[in-house]
């Protein structure tokens, strides 16, 4: 049965031609076809907007790509009354390189101000694309969702923005841009009365945010709200999938998986393509899902001492293994949590673990990026290697079963990622070609040989999920490592495209 949010296309028979990437039966890899977020300056990276800020004059041009999504999977409000538009167009006015008119104000003292609000330093967010009244907008997306209500700005404010680096007071800023002092101090006061400037207020949502966790005892849904509203919803939609999937017919049941974090609307073949290598497999003791983390605050690995919900169910914390990983690591192991509660991929794994293992306990960590360096190689901070030698040893001392999942996507390339050329035949194809290249050296079962590779080639189409998906190499300690699918989704006028793939590790 075909589910409802499939697109038809992808749900043609697999008979294509050997350039189509999209084609169900991908299986040959040759075929071409923290610490930091502490408020401390000197620990954070300086531009808060980061790669995706750097790109987003022109995510703009495509506005609405995930605006509905925006709204309706995170169920956030978007906040017309934070900075409403007759005040934006007020103190963001006009082009060129004077954002902010009018002549400089002094009628508030800037002695009197706390000194967050005198020198704003702005917290890591995810800028998000979005239209309002026919023009472009910029929602100011908070990773750790401190606030059910989300800021937007014009477009041209990110250039303001990017100011609010900890280094320069209002003042100085607003004499760089030859601006009214007095609406910076508006704009800052704004952003921190909902908790995106490092600061006190930030600190007491924060505080405020763990407080409610910590009694919940689990991450609410967010992202696997997709899937459905309840577990009959999610349930249906899943068979949906597997029945528009061919059954990989692997060897032996998988260890452990890679399967991808897109949205299922897209992602959805490989989903179940992956997740195939769990079909008629007794629930084990644990699942350890190693994620991604996209847009959080640690720059280490970050572990979650919480369990989660879906609208399938809840998947509670494995207290025994977590436990022994903190009684090595400690705090820097979980300061960062809170990332969790944003990031979706952990979340869009929990409804397909519990179609097939049910309420299981889970082990969930985010892997950093390995071709990234960490602000600071410290003892706050906890390395991959590390962390996977430790829960290699802790796993080996307690026993029983688990399966890994490497919640993994691959390329991610298009203007929408900061890339000039839009993407098109020429541009899949060889993204393909270096994704297949990759893709050898993983299956290769060997994690070094694959890292090796990404070095060298300093991972030009900016796969991000290296970390996890090394990880998962080295704790399966498996070399039978099966290409199930590869897929490549991406929207018809060529700004974004995003891989991923199917893999089985036996």
């Amino acid at each position: 049965m075909r589910p409802a949010t499939a697109d038809s296309e992808q749900l043609e028979a697999r008979e294509r031609s050997p350039g189509d990437s999209r084609s169900r039966w991908n299986r040959d890899p040759d075929r071409i076809g923290t610490q930091s977020r502490r408020w401390n300056r000197d620990k954070v990276r300086p531009w808060a907007l980061g790669r995706v800020g750097k790109c987003v004059y022109n995510m703009v041009t495509a506005i609405d790509l995930y605006g509905r999504w925006l709204v309706q999977v995170w169920g956030w409000v978007v906040c017309s009354t934070c900075v409403c538009e007759g005040r934006v167009q007020r103190v963001f006015n006009g082009g060129g390189p004077r954002y902010i008119t009018g002549p400089r104000a002094a009628a508030m003292s800037l002695e009197s101000l706390p000194e967050h609000l005198r020198v704003p330093h702005l917290r890591p967010l995810q800028p998000m694309p979005m239209r309002k009244d026919g023009k472009p907008f910029i929602a100011l997306r908070d990773p750790a969702m401190l606030s059910k209500q989300t800021m937007i700005v014009p477009a041209q404010a990110l250039a303001v923005l990017q100011q609010f680096q900890g280094q320069r007071s209002v003042d100085e800023i607003a004499q760089q841009l030859n601006g009214d002092v007095d609406q910076l101090i508006e704009l800052a006061k704004q952003l921190d009365k909902l908790g995106l400037l490092w600061g006190p207020t930030f600190e007491q949502l924060e505080a405020e945010l763990k407080e409610k966790l910590e009694t919940k005892g689990a991450f609410p849904a967010t992202a696997s709200r997709a899937m459905g509203k309840d577990e009959a919803e999610c349930r249906k939609a899943i068979e949906g999938y597997l029945d528009e999937t061919d059954d990989p017919e692997l060897s032996a049941p998988a260890t452990a998986i890679v399967a991808p974090h897109l949205d299922y609307e897209r992602g959805w073949p490989n989903y179940a393509g992956a997740y195939y290598g769990f079909k008629d497999v007794d629930p084990p003791d644990r699942v350890v899902i190693l994620g991604t983390n996209h847009f959080g605050l640690g720059d280490g690995v970050v572990m979650s001492e919480y369990g989660f919900d879906s609208p399938m169910g809840h998947n509670p914390a494995d207290s025994i293994v977590i436990g022994m990983l903190l009684e090595q690591f400690g705090r820097p192991l979980i300061v960062d949590q809170l990332d969790h509660l944003a990031e979706h991929s952990i979340q869009l794994q929990l409804p397909w673990v519990q179609y097939f293992f049910g309420e299981v306990p889970i082990v969930a960590a985010l892997i950093p990026d390995p071709m990234t360096p960490m602000i600071q190689d410290d003892d706050q901070r906890v390395r991959t290697e590390d962390f996977v030698t430790a829960l290699g040893e802790v796993l080996q001392e307690v026993g029983g079963t688990t399966r890994f999942i490497a919640s993994s996507d691959l390329s991610h390339v298009g203007p929408q990622f900061g890339e000039p050329r839009a993407v098109d035949e020429q541009r899949r194809f060889d993204v393909e070609r270096h994704d297949r290249e990759m893709l050898v050296k993983f299956l290769s079962g060997d994690p070094e040989e694959f890292l090796g590779a990404m070095r060298w080639n300093k991972n030009p189409t900016r796969w991000c999920s290296i970390g996890n998906m090394a990880a998962v190499l080295a704790l399966s300690e498996t070399d039978r490592v099966e290409l199930i699918d590869y897929r490549q989704a991406y929207d018809e006028r060529g700004f974004a495209m995003v891989s991923s793939a199917a893999v089985a590790l036996l």
